[in-house]
């Protein structure tokens, strides 16, 4: 595949802490790999974050830095792929002013995704406007790099419909293909729980194993891991579905027979719950092991990030400034010629 006819995919993640294993797992490691088959963008969303943070915006900019440390850490190649800061590229937030124009807030309230993290935040009806449409920006920060495919989670698929909708109604608009619709990408491991096995996994919920985390984190956190209730020794049947434990070992484990043979000792009885976390907790060792160490060594020269970051969102910004000169013509806002 020539790189002028290779896909382009755009993907990133909220500025709000630390990645962590669910990222990984998720998206990170497919990004790893799509940097080679594709042109790709990757996004560290802090005017995003900022929609549901503000009075907490200084935690939003320092993990600026943490998620590119985490990026490069598993093997995110800046040769390779363009890693830029959302809010240092002011295309982004023109086109997405442009867009507003095209959907209503009754549609933005039905999107399903919406709907669901309005429900966990508590907001009711008590909204900020930039959350309720941050839809919108998304779809711009998709359309303005004329992404062909973005990698999602099965929750995010609502946001990849509405981006389509838009771009067909923009292009309906104004009588020609501006934009480009996408294809969303699904990740083959379906989300991660937290450890608690109550929700998903997020470092603010006290449920996470971040990349950057210790031996000790990491042991701490397998063990205290949900498993089965009912399992309360060792010759008991135990159940395996929902079971964290070996929720983590489909999602890490690359022995898969292996695995099912733990499953079927465990659901019969006479496999004790210390023996499976004592091997998932050693297949997490070996594997953030190498990214702990690299995110360490990568931490020494931040200078050399940012100028990585600088680099990055200079290229988005030539590529973001293309489409939104291509949509202002369509629009006919072009009074002072190119």
């Amino acid at each position: 595949m020539t790189r002028a006819n290779r896909p382009t995919i755009l993907t990133g993640d909220r500025t709000t802490g630390p990645l962590h294993l669910g990222h990984y797992i998720g998206s990170l490691h497919a990004r790893v790999r799509l940097q080679h088959e594709a042109q790709q963008f990757l996004l560290l969303a802090d005017t995003q974050a900022l929609t549901d943070n503000i009075g907490r915006h200084q935690r939003v900019t320092e993990n600026v830095l943490e998620v590119a440390l985490d990026y490069l850490a598993v093997g995110i190649d800046p040769m390779k792929s363009t890693i830029f800061i959302q809010s240092q590229v002011p295309e982004l937030a023109e086109l997405s002013q442009y867009l507003l124009n095209l959907v209503t807030v009754a549609r933005l309230e039905r999107n399903p995704t919406i709907k669901e993290e309005i429900r966990l935040r508590g907001f009711e009806r008590d909204i900020p406007a930039g959350f309720l449409t941050y839809p919108v920006s998304q779809a711009a920060d998709i359309t303005a790099f004329k992404a062909t495919h973005v990698p999602v989670g099965d929750d995010q698929l609502p946001m990849i419909e509405q981006t389509n909708e838009l771009v067909r109604r923009f292009n309906n608009t104004v009588d020609r293909p501006v934009l480009v619709e996408c294809e969303a990408v699904l990740s083959q491991v379906a989300r991660l729980p937290g450890i608690d096995g109550k929700a998903k996994m997020s470092k603010s919920l006290g449920n996470a194993i971040t990349l950057g985390a210790t031996p000790d984190d990491i042991s701490k956190a397998v063990n205290n891991m949900y498993t089965d209730p009912n399992h309360l020794r060792i010759s008991d049947p135990g159940q395996v579905e929902g079971n964290v434990v070996f929720t983590f070992l489909d999602a890490f484990e690359p022995d898969l027979q292996k695995v099912e043979e733990l499953k079927t000792h465990y659901r019969r009885g006479g496999l004790g719950d210390s023996v499976v976390k004592r091997m998932l907790n050693d297949r997490l060792q070996s594997l953030i092991e190498p990214i702990r160490a690299r995110r360490r060594e990568l931490a020494e020269d931040r200078a050399e990030v940012i100028a990585i970051l600088r680099r990055g969102t200079m290229r988005a910004r030539e590529v973001a400034g293309q489409t939104l000169s291509e949509v202002k013509s369509a629009l006919g806002l072009t009074y002072f010629g190119n």
